[in-house]
């Protein structure tokens, strides 16, 4: 509820036009070695959603300083992951990158329908995308060009670009704001629990990105990872000794096939063996 609060208001501010203040400051504390890429995330967040998504950021990076284990090089990464996956790639950013470039053709992206419709405030994509399930179009694929070489595809792009007012009450931000929050609490509980697995858990971040249904699996085997491995282990009701190195045997059976049956060999020759050696 918090989150879907601050995200109206955010997103009022922007409507209203007083999101338009300064760049936030970094936050007092943050190591000298992670202040650029903290800076150069913080720009990056304003032209991607604005001031108060950037202070959103900072407020994140807040809770790793001075955290035990948290030295500067996995800080950096921290922050740089942070603010790719913060950044994920939807119509309107881009769109908004498409408006950025010299005139040309652009590129060629694969959307899923219902991932398009989730982009737009949930007031609306909520009975929409029922109706999308209804009729059995969720998966369809929508391919967009994202042209500057006519009046008309410029006018799509600002149309798509503007829809970033509205990003922050979209189902689409409502379920990568989820994920970013679990990824931070896995590495917040990797700290805690098995100090020598929190790289791991940071870098898994990767896994995650693009757009289309290589996106949907990418989520799924993330998840697929988290709930057998990372988070079993740090309940206390599996025993992974090296959970880093489980990690990255899983994720190198990471493959295209939605069905994910490699990686769930993985996984379960992984689970087997964990419960032999009890």
């Amino acid at each position: 509820m918090a989150g879907f609060i601050e995200a109206i208001r955010a997103t009022l501010a922007e409507w209203m036009g007083e999101d338009g203040r300064a760049a936030p400051f970094l936050p007092e504390g943050l190591p000298e070695a992670v202040r650029a890429t903290a800076s150069d995330a913080v720009f990056m967040l304003i032209d991607y959603q604005g001031p108060s998504y950037a202070q959103l950021y900072l407020d994140r990076l807040r809770r790793f300083i001075g955290r035990r284990g948290v030295g500067d090089e996995l800080f950096i990464d921290i922050a740089r992951l942070l603010a790719q996956r913060m950044c994920y790639e939807d119509v309107i950013r881009l769109a908004q990158l498409a408006l950025q470039q010299p005139p040309g053709p652009g590129e060629v992206k694969t959307f899923r329908l219902d991932e398009l419709v989730s982009t737009l405030p949930e007031v609306i994509s909520g009975q929409a995308l029922e109706l999308v399930g209804w009729a059995g179009l969720s998966r369809r694929k929508v391919r967009l060009r994202f042209s500057t070489t006519s009046w008309f595809a410029v006018r799509r792009l600002k149309l798509e670009a503007s829809l970033r007012r509205w990003r922050l009450l979209s189902p689409r931000y409502a379920k990568e704001r989820a994920l970013v929050e679990r990824w931070l609490h896995m590495i917040d509980r990797a700290l805690t629990k098995q100090p020598a697995a929190a790289a791991a858990i940071v870098q898994t971040a990767t896994m995650i990105h693009g757009c289309g249904e290589p996106l949907r699996q990418r989520q799924a085997d993330w998840c697929l990872i988290i709930d057998s491995l990372a988070k079993p282990c740090f309940d206390g009701v599996l025993e992974l000794p090296d959970l880093a190195a489980a990690i990255a045997q899983a994720r190198a059976a990471v493959t295209p096939d939605p069905q994910r049956r490699a990686l769930q060999r993985c996984v379960a020759e992984i689970l087997a063996t964990a419960a032999a050696a009890r």
